[in-house]
């Protein structure tokens, strides 16, 4: 059995500790890796499984400031108090000098180093504008086979950083009030990613209160009204915790994850093709909406890296 299939398989048996080596393998960008990389995703596709990976993958973005990391460290805790273990990829810019993340957030994310149900790794952003960094979706999908939680925590917020909605099963957008961040996320377009917003620092009172407010006209401008607005502060003792964790459960509970994570495996192939082959291999697919409608009549069953082949012969000509 090869590194990627043996490390597939102990996910797939509810294997935690193989998480830091799932990471090391889908970072490994070299040709070389590939086979198993492809060898790891077919262990954990919905074939593999019986059906779509149990763990539940949640994006976590904001603006820098807005306190993502002092609320992770509490989402962590109360998941831990619900028996769920929890996954941790924490996309960073990359150093220039070594092409790491910079800012390392396992650093500034509270946890017991000691409790093997968490698990966090920083993730280096390369020079990917979409906030995640290239191997952040293939680890999202593998540890969701053994994980109950993956969470994505991503650089920023804008326009080129919505990709952590074609990832994750629900997303929570960080908003720091007093920022002006609602219009900011009216204007940009922001307001049709998440499926919960919360609204950092509510200790501050009434500028929190004229945030959540501002939040709400934003969501009903743009016919959003389901979206849940939570206020939550992380001065302990901390607020709001366990009424965003219900947010963020109900969500899961009220999509068809199957329909979601179809999706995200089509647009991850797409993406991996584009990185691999650039623009003059997407242009042979006609571009990425005709490369995505195509991809949308293939069989649902086919796993990443199938589809990821599907496209390398559908642009050379063969299919």
């Amino acid at each position: 059995m090869s590194e990627g299939a043996d490390l597939g398989a102990r996910l797939r048996a509810g294997d935690l500790t193989v998480a830091p080596a799932v990471c090391n393998l889908v970072e490994n960008r070299t040709a070389a890796a590939r086979p198993a990389i492809a060898a790891l995703l077919a262990e954990v596709a919905p074939a593999a499984l019986g059906g779509e990976a149990p763990g539940h993958v949640v994006g976590i973005t904001g603006p820098p400031g807005a306190g993502k990391s002092s609320l992770l460290s509490w989402l962590v805790a109360g998941w831990r108090a619900r028996g769920r273990s929890v996954a941790v990829l924490a996309v960073d810019p990359s150093s220039k000098r070594s092409g790491g993340a910079l800012l390392g957030d396992r650093a500034r994310i509270d946890f017991d180093p000691a409790d093997r149900a968490v698990f966090i790794r920083s993730m280096a952003a390369g020079e990917r504008l979409g906030g995640l960094a290239p191997a952040t979706r293939a680890a999202a999908h593998a540890l969701a086979a053994a994980f109950d939680v993956v969470v994505i925590e991503t650089v920023g917020v804008g326009q080129s950083e919505t990709e952590v909605a074609d990832v994750a099963d629900t997303v929570a957008v960080i908003v720091q009030p007093g920022s002006g961040d609602a219009l900011q996320f009216l204007k940009s377009g922001i307001m049709e990613i998440p499926d919960v917003l919360v609204v950092t620092k509510a200790d501050l009172g009434v500028i929190a209160t004229r945030a959540r407010r501002d939040l709400h006209a934003a969501l009903r401008s743009v016919g959003a009204r389901d979206t849940a607005v939570v206020a939550v502060s992380s001065v302990p003792p901390p607020t709001g915790i366990d009424d965003l964790l219900d947010a963020v459960e109900a969500h899961r509970a009220s999509i068809d994850v199957a329909a979601r994570r179809l999706e995200a495996r089509r647009l991850h192939a797409l993406a991996d093709f584009a990185e691999e082959h650039g623009a003059a291999g997407v242009r042979a697919l006609g571009g990425r909406r005709a490369a995505a409608r195509w991809l949308a009549t293939q069989d649902p069953g086919l796993d990443v890296a199938a589809l990821g082949g599907a496209l390398a012969r559908r642009a050379g000509g063969g299919g």
